[in-house]
């Protein structure tokens, strides 16, 4: 009986024994298990961090490259455009001066008047570009009548346009986005979709306005533009930055044979 009972000591010792070890091994692993936690936790804050950093320098990248457009396009329009009109001023006095002599003389001042008034007209559409006069003086509305007007000549595509007047209500960051937008999007159509009609339309819809460009163009995966692996693919994501930087909501869809919409929609 008592080489029983000393068999059953012993066995039960032994059972306790490998208990506690196992159980320091578990509370080791918990330990460790914790530890693993806190340092991925502490990984995803800093990944998280370093996200929003580089949202606010890309965002603050997109308003001062906007702020030098601005001066850019200002300073085209009043000081290079200014000039070149004097000189245009100065050849049609010499055309008049002309008429007593030689044809091949008044031929000449012709040509180079053609020439100055065609570096006026670049230079009027180069600062239209960098930053249309009218989006300040007029609003939304006729820069976006105005880019498309020139925009249907210069690429051979029909745009239909529509806005409601609303629309203007927005702040000249806001209107900056959306013009911006409607106009990445446009060159996209003219470079890539092979499209033959743009619907464009402006409203508003409960405290946004919306923005919409669709053609009926060749489709694309959105994913692989908004996530692009080279640095020359840039246009959707710039499209999307502008709109998140004044926490707007930007979608894109493309559907085969049906063509691609943006949907970009900032609040008033």
């Amino acid at each position: 009986m008592k080489k029983k009972l000393r068999s059953l000591s012993l066995r039960y010792r032994g059972a306790l024994r490998k208990l506690k070890q196992e159980n320091v091994r578990r509370v080791s692993a918990e330990q460790r298990l914790e530890k693993s936690n806190r340092h991925h936790k502490r990984l995803l804050d800093e990944a998280r961090a370093l996200q929003s950093h580089f949202r606010r320098l890309s965002r603050k990248v997109i308003l001062a490259q906007e702020e030098e457009r601005r001066e850019i396009s200002r300073e085209l329009h009043d000081e290079i455009a200014q000039v070149l009109s004097g000189i245009n001023v100065h050849l049609a006095t010499l055309q008049v001066e002309a008429l007593v002599n030689s044809k091949g003389r008044k031929k000449i001042i012709a040509s180079t008047q053609r020439l100055v008034e065609k570096s006026v007209n670049i230079v009027h559409r180069f600062a239209r570009d960098l930053r249309p006069p009218l989006l300040d003086d007029l609003g939304l509305i006729p820069a976006l009548q105005s880019y498309i007007k020139e925009f249907e000549q210069r690429a051979k595509v029909s745009v239909q346009f529509k806005a409601s007047a609303d629309v203007e209500k927005l702040n000249f960051i806001k209107r900056t986005v959306l013009y911006r937008v409607a106009q990445a999007a446009l060159t996209n159509v003219a470079q890539h979709a092979g499209a033959s009609l743009v619907n464009v339309t402006l409203h508003t819809k409960q405290r946004y306005v919306c923005l919409e460009v669709k053609d009926n163009g060749r489709s694309f995966h959105p994913e692989s533009a908004l996530f692009p692996k080279k640095i020359n693919r840039l246009g959707l994501l710039g499209m999307r930055e502008r709109v998140e930087m004044v926490r707007g909501r930007f979608q894109v869809e493309s559907v085969k044979s049906k063509g691609t919409t943006i949907h970009a929609e900032v609040p008033l």
